[in-house]
């Protein structure tokens, strides 16, 4: 993961474009993880609050239908302003209620890149919102090391909890089989959002660390904060670390977890991992594979079938 600064934005198993480097510095002082203290508060949930009664304004356009699976580019109103952009899977020939799910993608990335995964869920019976990140939503890079990135990763979880409000608002979805699947930068903005969205039945945080500090803080990511001055640094994670998501993993009970890491990902160290499976409570399922970034078919069988004990998806043919 770690060797470089353009690795290190590459959270997801392929690069979607290079990053700028920081300007370097003369100035040094130590590069050091924070200490993230005790479990979020009240008051750190609170920041995630938004007004749940106002319009969702929805917008939608369909794109392509092919093997029972409609697919549509929507929009609807952000809590932190303007609009969230997503794609719907709907697997429109199905009859009744089915479960729903939110997908988020890596970083940097966009909806497009749950694309396969949410034709495939939709495929298998489930009603899938995969979201744009407010950065995918921008120009520039994905992270900028200035309160910016606080901001949007606030937006973030209100956008998420937003797309669950769209899932409960359609007419063939379960309001009580509603899971969210986040991978690498997604399965850790996933590891804040259990900690605060209670209608979750269930969430898979696939290839998930702690969250950014913990992401670009370890001991091979020197380069990379080093090469900040140490006022945006110190500002940075001043801004950062009370939002890390592995403060709000522990309050995700009772909502169970299944959280997927390989043993040989270079974008997520094991060490990483195992400290965000130790701050997860129970109920919890833990997988590992002898796998890097991408995890593979195995993962993927696995993925379906503890989503179909926990929301009742449609089982894989054989």
């Amino acid at each position: 993961m770690r060797p470089t600064l353009a690795l290190l934005v590459c959270f997801v198993s392929a690069c979607a474009g290079s990053a700028a480097e920081p300007s370097a510095v003369a100035e040094s002082c130590p590069v050091a993880r924070p200490d993230f203290g005790s479990v979020a508060t009240a008051a750190d949930r609170a920041l995630f609050a938004y007004d749940a009664a106002a319009p969702l304004s929805l917008q939608k356009t369909v794109e392509s239908t092919a093997n029972g699976v409609e697919v549509s580019v929507i929009s609807f109103s952000s809590p932190g302003g303007g609009s969230v952009t997503a794609l719907l899977f709907d697997p429109i020939t199905r009859a009744g209620l089915r479960p729903g799910i939110v997908l988020m993608h890596g970083a940097p990335g966009n909806a497009r890149q749950m694309a396969g995964q949410g034709r495939a869920l939709a495929a298998h019976g489930a009603v899938v919102i995969a979201i744009d990140a407010p950065f995918a939503r921008r120009s520039g890079q994905w992270i900028r090391f200035t309160d910016q990135d606080r901001a949007e990763q606030i937006q973030l979880i209100k956008d998420l909890q937003r797309a669950v409000d769209v899932l409960r608002a359609r007419p063939n979805v379960d309001d009580d089989r509603i899971a969210y699947l986040g991978v690498s930068y997604g399965g850790a903005m996933g590891a804040l959002l259990v900690g605060i969205e209670r209608r979750l039945q269930a969430a898979v945080l696939e290839v998930a660390d702690g969250g950014l500090v913990s992401h670009f803080t370890g001991a091979e990511d020197v380069g990379a904060m080093a090469s900040l001055s140490c006022a945006t640094r110190a500002g940075w994670l001043s801004a950062m670390a009370p939002i890390e998501p592995i403060r709000f993993i522990p309050l995700a009970s009772p909502t169970p977890l299944l959280l997927q890491n390989g043993r040989s990902d270079n974008l997520v160290p094991q060490a990483d991992a195992e400290a965000l499976h130790a701050a997860a409570p129970d109920p919890k399922t833990i997988r590992w594979y002898d796998a890097g970034h991408s995890l593979g078919a195995q993962a993927l069988a696995d993925r379906h079938a503890w989503l179909n004990g926990q929301i009742g998806l449609d089982l894989l043919q054989p």
